[in-house]
């Protein structure tokens, strides 16, 4: 059988539930890392090659989601990596913000499966 080494995703979530959640649906897919706060994300980033981030808006650490996103989006050597925001912040002005920081896509909670499949497999194939 071959060894097919499957794409990296990054899960930034400091819900406990949701991070079960989100590697249930997506652990035949994906190689997952995982993290609740915005100083691990970027040691993450920094040790291994990320293909993918899910990043929830409210998060532990310095940063939140979205200050945490505008500086990977800022930083050369991350700036390639889609970002999907996850939120349950679900006003416009919170999408609005969110892609200004850099998103490259935004679902509110409770997370549709299929459709963050989807969203997944257009960028897993860019």
């Amino acid at each position: 059988m071959e060894n097919i080494k499957l794409p990296c995703l990054l899960i930034v979530e400091d819900d406990i539930e949701n991070v079960k959640y989100l590697k249930l649906l997506l652990r035949n897919n994906f190689q997952i890392e995982t993290c609740d706060n915005s100083d691990d994300c970027l040691a993450i980033l920094n040790s291994k090659n990320v293909n993918i981030i899910l990043m929830d808006i409210t998060i532990h650490g310095s940063k939140d989601g979205l200050q945490l996103t505008k500086e990977i989006k800022e930083n050369p050597k991350f700036t390639h990596i889609p970002i999907i925001a996850i939120t349950a912040h679900a006003y416009q002005k919170d999408k609005l913000n969110a892609l200004k920081a850099g998103v490259d896509e935004f679902l509110t909670k409770p997370v549709d499966g299929i459709v963050l499949k989807n969203i997944l497999i257009k960028f897993s194939k860019k």
